[in-house]
């Protein structure tokens, strides 16, 4: 049986934070000509846990100004947001805050 080594060489590994992970990330919602605006606030409430007035207010922004930021916050969470309001058939984006 061969002798096992004194020591083990580990890989190294780097202990600098990814610089992704520590910058928020902001959800865009944008608008369209398609979703009725009832059908987008009762979205964001149910996504977001946002009250009825919240969400009015994004809805409205987003119908005024053609986009909003309805969330703030780490990546993982911001990509199921995403996809969530992708699967309601609404456009929506994320990008690093500045």
């Amino acid at each position: 049986m061969p002798a096992l080594p004194q020591t083990l060489d580990l890989p190294q590994t780097s202990t600098d934070t990814d610089e992704s992970l520590d910058t928020p990330w902001i959800v865009t919602l944008f608008d369209d000509p398609v979703n009725l605006m009832d059908y987008v606030t009762m979205v964001i409430m149910r996504i977001f846990g946002y009250p009825r007035e919240k969400a009015e207010v994004m809805m409205k922004t987003v119908h005024t100004k053609g986009k909003c930021i309805v969330w703030t916050g780490e990546r993982e969470r911001a990509e199921l947001y995403v996809q969530q309001l992708h699967s309601h058939q609404l456009k929506a984006a994320m990008s690093r805050a500045d």
